[in-house]
């Protein structure tokens, strides 16, 4: 494992933590801005969106974008 691996890793439950934040923290505000929501379905459709973001992320990756 070399250094970058092992950076990572030892913050890798901390970045588990933070993107499930992001989820229950865009979940209570679907049930604030539509309380008869189905969750289950807002919980779909927002993982999905997480999931989009995170395509376009590997998309800036391939294209280079991170490479300094």
């Amino acid at each position: 494992m070399d250094i970058i691996e092992k950076e990572l890793d030892s913050r890798k439950s901390e970045i588990k933590k933070q993107v499930e934040l992001l989820f229950r923290a865009n979940m209570t505000i679907t049930d604030w801005d539509v309380p008869e929501a189905d969750d289950n379905k807002a919980a779909k459709i927002l993982i999905s969106i997480i999931k989009e973001a995170v395509a376009d992320i590997e998309k800036d990756i391939e294209a280079g974008k991170y490479d300094y």
